[in-house]
């Protein structure tokens, strides 16, 4: 495995559970964004092979860097982080371009199931 990750959430104890998961699984997290802008310009930088988005953030939601991300990498692997109650936007996330989507409060075996589904 060992296929690198970019985690994006507001939050840093998301950013820290999800991260934690990933690597008890084999993943390596090689970066971190805690919004929308810094989510693209990471991406660039680390092409990693999937990206975890969560959909609310400050300065850039999660949405709209989706868009860009799949915009410059129509092969990009995102995953979108959604907390309950934003079934709307996860649609629009997903015709936007996102693989699939985790709900928090993050069940770690829910979190592996869908990124393994993405990178295969």
């Amino acid at each position: 495995m060992g296929e690198k990750i970019l985690v994006v959430d507001d939050a840093a104890f998301m950013r820290m559970m999800i991260k934690d998961i990933l690597e008890k699984n084999g993943f390596e997290v090689v970066g971190e964004a805690e919004d929308g802008q810094q989510a693209v310009e990471k991406y660039q930088e680390l092409n990693p092979d999937l990206v975890t988005l969560d959909i609310t953030m400050p300065e850039k939601d999660g949405i709209t860097a989706l868009k860009e991300i799949v915009g410059q990498d129509p092969s990009a692997k995102v995953v979108m982080c959604s907390a309950m109650g934003q079934q709307a936007m996860v649609i629009d996330a997903i015709q936007a371009g996102a693989k699939d989507f985790i709900v928090k409060p993050f069940q770690a075996d829910r979190v592996i199931e869908a990124i393994k589904k993405v990178l295969e």
